[in-house]
C-alpha cells in the first residue's frame, strides 16, 4: 500500500485468516503491481538499498501479473538498484488448484527464486510441498527460500525436510529458510539440533527480527557458521501498517530483539543487514575494500555500532560508482 491512502485493517488473526485478508483486500484496491514496486523500490533506494530480493505473489486470483509487473519494475530501475524476484505461492502451494502449473509460468517468465509456504501448515502435506519446491528449483536452476511460520515440532520436521532435499541436491548455499520461528521455540535442545541440520545442510536463515513472533537468536546462528541475513518483510501491507523499507533502522531493530548492546552485538545486526543479504543473494564483490563493487552509503557516525544504534540519515547512496540518492532523495532522471 506504499504511497496510497490509509487501509485500515480489522485484526490480526491466524496465517490463514491473514492470507485471506490479503485477498479481499487485493481484490477491493485493484493494485497495479509495476506501480507499486517502482514506488517502493524508489523509497528503498533513497534510504541506502542497493539490492533487493522480493518476494512476489503467485497466486489463483492475480495468476502471474504481480510477477509481470515487478519484472517491469525492475527494468524500470535497473541502474539503481539489483532485484531479485521470488516466485511466491501466497496462498500455497498444493492447497490450491492451479498454483503448482503458474509457479511454472513463473519461472518460465524470469523469476529468479523459488519460493515455498509452511508445507505442513498451510498445503497439509509437507513431503509433497518440498518435493515440489525443488522438483522446480532443480528443473529451472534456481534457488530456494521457503518461508516458514510453522511452530516447534512442527517447523524443526519441516526444516528437517528441506535440509534432506538440500543435501541430496548439493543445493549447500542456495536455500534460505525465511522467519523460521520453530529456531526460536523453548526447548532448546530441540532447537540445538535442528541447527546441527541447518549448518550441516548449508542453509542460510532469514529474520526479521519480529516483536510478537519466536525468533531465531542471532548470535547462535553466527555461532553454527549457518549465514543469517534479514528482512523488513511486509512494509505497509494488509500483514503489517508498519515498515519504511529502511534497512539500517531494521538493523537497529533486530539488535533489539537479540538484546545487543555491545558495539561488536550491533556490528553482527548491521552484517546481517548488509553482507548476510549480499552472501544469501550471491552477490559478488560486496563490501569495502579495494576492487569490490561502489556499492554504499555515506552517513554521518564514528563507527558502524553508532549508526545502527542512531539510524542517521543516508546523505549519500552509490551503486555501480553512480550517485542514485542524497539526502533522502533519489537523483533527478529516476522513474
Amino acid at each position: 500500500f506504499w504511497g496510497l491512502p490509509w487501509q485500515p485493517r480489522d485484526g490480526d488473526g491466524t496465517i490463514l485468516e491473514r492470507i485471506e485478508r490479503e485477498r479481499r483486500m487485493k481484490a477491493r484496491l485493484g493494485l497495479d503491481a509495476e506501480r507499486q514496486a517502482t514506488a517502493q523500490i524508489l523509497a528503498s533506494v533513497a534510504l541506502g538499498t542497493t539490492a533487493i530480493r522480493s518476494h512476489v505473489d503467485v497466486d489463483p486470483q492475480v495468476g502471474i501479473r504481480s510477477i509481470e509487473g515487478v519484472l517491469a519494475a525492475r527494468e524500470r530501475c535497473r541502474d539503481l538498484v539489483a532485484i531479485e524476484i521470488v516466485a511466491f505461492p501466497q496462498w500455497g502451494l498444493l492447497s490450491r488448484p492451479g498454483a503448482p502449473d503458474l509457479m511454472r509460468d513463473a519461472m518460465a517468465l524470469g523469476a529468479d527464486v523459488v519460493g515455498g509456504l509452511d508445507p505442513a501448515a498451510i498445503d497439509r502435506d509437507p513431503r509433497g510441498s518440498v518435493d515440489l519446491v525443488f522438483a522446480l528449483a532443480e528443473r529451472y536452476g534456481r534457488p530456494v527460500d521457503i518461508h516458514l511460520h510453522e511452530p516447534d515440532e512442527l517447523g524443526q520436521f519441516t526444516v528437517g525436510l528441506v535440509c534432506e532435499r538440500t543435501r541430496a541436491l548439493g543445493m549447500a548455499g542456495r536455500v534460505t529458510l525465511s522467519h523460521a520461528f520453530c529456531l526460536g521455540a523453548a526447548d532448546a535442545d530441540a532447537v540445538e539440533r535442528t541447527l546441527d541440520r541447518i549448518a550441516g545442510a548449508g542453509v542460510a536463515v532469514m529474520t526479521t527480527g519480529p516483536s510478537g513472533w519466536p525468533a531465531p537468536s542471532v548470535a547462535r546462528l553466527h555461532e553454527r557458521g549457518i549465514a543469517v541475513c534479514s528482512g523488513n518483510d511486509g512494509i505497509r501491507d494488509a500483514w503489517s501498517p508498519f515498515g519504511d523499507a529502511d534497512m539500517l533502522r531494521r538493523a537497529a531493530l533486530l539488535a533489539e530483539r537479540n538484546d545487543f548492546a555491545t558495539d561488536a552485538g550491533l556490528e553482527q545486526a548491521f552484517a546481517a543487514c548488509s553482507g548476510g543479504g549480499a552472501a544469501v543473494m550471491g552477490l559478488a564483490g560486496h563490501g569495502l575494500a579495494p576492487g569490490a563493487a561502489a556499492d554504499l552509503i555515506l552517513v554521518e557516525a564514528a563507527s558502524v555500532a553508532e549508526a545502527v544504534a542512531t539510524v542517521p540519515p543516508r546523505r549519500l547512496v552509490v551503486k555501480r560508482g553512480r550517485v542514485v540518492a542524497r539526502d533522502g532523495q533519489v537523483v533527478e532522471g529516476t522513474p
